[in-house]
């Protein structure tokens, strides 16, 4: 799949191949887990939109293993995540902290 490289795909490394590969799945599970939660929401059959509730939940599984696969390869990505996911304040604060613990 060419298009998701922005450089010659035969100049990357493998290392950075990968990283855009498991980039690319991310993308992709965030969009299904988007499709999901607009059907579910107009559904009016109880038991499909219960079957498609199961299936968003699988794809929220592969999206959080896409995404702490990145975190493992990325040191500073994993800094910014660390100090903004699952804190309690103010998103933007937060994430203006987390800046802050970036070293160059």
């Amino acid at each position: 799949m060419a298009e998701q490289y922005h450089e010659p795909a035969e100049e990357l490394s493998q290392p950075t191949r990968t990283f855009a590969r498991m980039i690319q799945s991310l993308i992709e599970e965030a969009e299904a887990i988007n499709w999901y939660e607009q059907r579910i929401s107009v559904e009016k059959d109880k038991e499909a939109r219960a079957i498609m509730e199961n299936a968003q939940k699988e794809e929220f599984i592969h999206f959080s293993m896409d995404l702490e696969f990145l975190l493992r390869k990325k040191d500073k990505w994993k800094t910014v995540a660390k100090n903004i996911l699952f804190k309690a304040g103010d998103i933007t604060e937060n994430a203006e902290k987390a800046e802050d613990k970036i070293e160059d």
